[in-house]
């Protein structure tokens, strides 16, 4: 690799960056290229934050989002490891019969002692989502949570939230439905194991012994070092919600908050098996259900089949990891030894964060393959 093709590359994904951001809706992006076999670590950060309009910071915190399934799917795998838990286990035996009633009453039947698992996992239980679902009655989650943003929503608050508004989607194990209801269940189930809260958890089972020192789960615990930066703005709609207290509603789904340096250690530790085993990794990443054309989802872990997605690229894009509903996204691709990671910020940019990701993968494939 030469400095001037490393220039190049560079320029093209600055320019492109530049480009997206010009978009009305748009405040700012954040990116991070890195790659230990190419020996390139590149920080962007592009637009404005906070109600001064300062310019972002590439070492800017911000919300995760969804990307915190799995880091909750790796704090199981990590109890799997203890034998304090087995994927086929019903979650029953980890639950009490008041937290689970209702939330898996299908068609008048309650399949509630059928669930297990690695069914909340890879989103195969049936229950409902929270956060997407539309409700039976009143008003959705998303309108509360602009609606009233200093209200506190407690996991348990969640839960209900699913068993009083909302209709089961089908028997466990049947079909895919993308939940964040399930996620909590998860988290509450961690605690219950450890005896110990979620941000314990987090905080010793992988922030720390990492080094991962400005991450933290929101409301509920500190980063080890704050950071001079303010969480960057985050947009749901056309409302900046980084401040309300309303998106307590994330919490074991995608309540964490982080830099990109700090995802970028947590992915190289699952990328070299220095945070699970590699069988247990491998337990994790074949177990697949069908999130999208040419995406699978596993426990808290997408896989993107590029080559499936569209013909017209080859496979050796694949990449693997996550995003959230606001345009963050940790993807590595294996081929080019390369970690994307970054967010938009904005609800807008779901899904299309994918298509970006794709295009800097590309983009350093046509310099370096």
């Amino acid at each position: 690799m030469t400095k001037k093709t490393e220039n190049l590359v560079y320029e093209k994904i600055k320019s492109k960056l530049e480009k997206i951001i010009r978009r009305k809706y748009l405040k700012h992006v954040l990116l991070l290229v890195h790659s230990d076999r190419l020996k390139i670590h590149w920080k962007f950060a592009c637009g404005i934050t906070g109600v001064k309009g300062d310019q972002i910071n590439a070492d800017n915190p911000y919300h995760i989002a969804s990307i915190g399934k799995t880091f909750t799917s790796m704090l199981i795998a990590k109890l799997f490891e203890k034998g304090m838990i087995n994927y086929d286990d019903p979650i029953s035996k980890f639950m009490s019969s008041e937290i689970l009633e209702g939330l898996f009453a299908y068609r008048g039947i309650d399949y509630s002692k059928e669930v297990l698992v690695r069914h909340l996992l890879n989103h195969t239980s049936g229950i409902a989502d929270y956060y997407e679902d539309k409700p039976v009655k009143g008003k959705t989650i998303k309108e509360l949570l602009v609606e009233d943003p200093e209200r506190f929503w407690k996991p348990d608050d969640t839960i209900s939230y699913s068993r009083d508004n909302q209709r089961v989607h089908s028997i466990p194990g049947k079909n895919f439905h993308y939940s964040d209801t399930g996620y909590n269940l998860l988290g509450k189930i961690i605690e219950k194991i450890t005896d110990k809260t979620l941000q314990e958890n987090l905080h010793t089972e992988i922030f720390d012994p990492l080094g991962m020192v400005n991450s933290y789960l929101l409301f509920y615990s500190k980063p080890k070092e704050e950071s001079p930066y303010q969480i960057a703005e985050t947009f749901v709609g056309n409302h900046e919600v980084s401040t309300f207290k309303s998106i307590s509603i994330d919490w074991a789904g995608g309540g964490i908050v982080s830099t990109m340096e700090d995802l970028l250690l947590f992915q190289k530790a699952l990328v070299n098996n220095t945070l699970i085993k590699k069988e247990t990794f491998e337990i994790c990443s074949k177990d697949l259900e069908q999130f999208g054309f040419g995406m699978d989802y596993g426990y808290g872990l997408l896989f993107l089949n590029v080559g499936k997605m569209t013909f017209i690229l080859p496979k050796t894009l694949n990449m693997w990891g996550n995003f959230g509903s606001i345009g963050a996204y940790m993807f590595y691709n294996p081929t080019y030894d390369v970690y994307v990671i970054g967010s938009f910020n904005h609800s807008y940019y779901r899904v299309k964060q994918v298509i970006f990701v794709i295009d800097v993968i590309r983009k350093i494939s046509k310099q370096y393959g």
